[in-house]
């Protein structure tokens, strides 16, 4: 799996001295029916405990069984905002307190955790990982930012770090065999790994900016080539299963949204109503904005009205989604579909 997009920096921190409280916040939230017309399913929402003194909480990820979810949370203060972490295990939510901004990118069905920060006083992105109730960083490489993207369920990590190369981009992994080591994976020059299946496939882009290409890395370590006909470039942003998900540059529509088939490199244009690609699972179905995308159409996701804006940020195999609901001029929180 994976949740990140190409050539993002994230801005945050974490650290092991943290406080770890856990709540007992009741699910409250109506659920709506799925949209006339729709497929027999019935599809709807409902709110995800949060604490409720937060001003804010969203839901990040969630874990391929359904069962663990990680997103984050802002307690307004009189002096200092305070920073949260939020940590599902079905109904329960942990709530762990963080000095700066912090970002959860994937779980595990082992509950394993992986998001990005940085170090303490030096802005330097730090990844850390969030396991039996602890958070520990990540060892890192000399550079000026070292970010994850993804874990698999056998723990294996993907991610990247810029200037470990000079000038460059370099896609790395977090071998779960080598407890405590990072390696510098062999790739296409410049490039990033944005996902990576329970197999060890692993994708991601590589090249100049603007001038990006995608490829996949077989556990073998044979590296190919994701291609579409005509595009000027392409990024690989996700993978889960046999699938992975990206944009392509087609000159006469601008970016568009591809699926691709890892098995043999084949590939399938999404519905282009989904505002973007947050995330597929290993049935090839995947999320974005407001949306949620089977083969080459979508539907859109209930909860939304005038003034009320959701947002879909992962989705497990089950078919579970999670993301935010916001209520302008009231407050974000985290939300779950099920049935979509």
């Amino acid at each position: 799996m994976k949740r990140s997009t190409r050539r993002r920096m994230i801005a945050g921190a974490a650290t092991t001295a943290l406080l770890v409280t856990s709540l007992g916040v009741a699910v409250s939230g109506p659920a709506s029916a799925a949209p006339a017309g729709a497929a027999a399913r019935t599809c709807t929402i409902s709110t995800l405990p949060y604490p409720t003194d937060t001003y804010r909480a969203d839901a990040n990820v969630i874990d391929p069984t359904g069962r663990y979810i990680a997103g984050t949370a802002l307690r307004v203060g009189e002096v200092d905002n305070q920073y949260l972490l939020l940590f599902w295990d079905g109904q329960q939510v942990t709530e762990v307190e963080v000095p700066g901004m912090a970002d959860p990118v994937d779980v595990n069905a082992d509950g394993v955790v992986i998001g990005n920060g940085s170090a303490l006083g030096t802005g330097i992105g730090q990844p850390w990982v969030y396991r039996d109730g602890t958070i520990k960083q990540l060892p890192v490489l000399p550079s000026t930012g070292i970010f994850v993207s993804a874990i698999n369920d056998a723990g294996d990590i993907v991610g990247y770090g810029s200037d470990i190369v000079p000038g460059e981009y370099s896609a790395l992994r977090w071998p779960a065999a080598r407890p405590g080591t990072v390696e510098v994976l062999k790739a296409p020059a410049n490039a990033e790994a944005s996902g990576i299946t329970d197999n060890g496939t692993i994708v991601g882009s590589a090249g100049p900016f603007g001038d990006w290409n995608s490829w996949v890395r077989r556990p073998n370590g044979r590296i190919d080539a994701l291609t579409f006909p005509g595009a000027d470039w392409s990024t690989a942003s996700a993978a889960a299963g046999r699938w992975a998900i990206g944009l392509v540059g087609l000159d006469d529509t601008g970016a568009s949204k591809v699926r691709w088939d890892l098995r043999n490199g084949s590939h399938t244009l999404l519905d282009q109503e989904i505002p973007a690609l947050t995330d597929v699972n290993a049935k090839g179905v995947v999320v974005g904005g407001d949306r949620v995308g089977r083969g080459s159409t979508s539907r859109v996701l209930p909860g939304g009205a005038e003034g009320v804006a959701v947002g879909a940020r992962s989705i497990s195999d089950t078919g579970t989604i999670v993301g935010f609901r916001n209520v302008l001029a009231d407050r974000v929180t985290p939300v779950r579909w099920t049935g979509c």
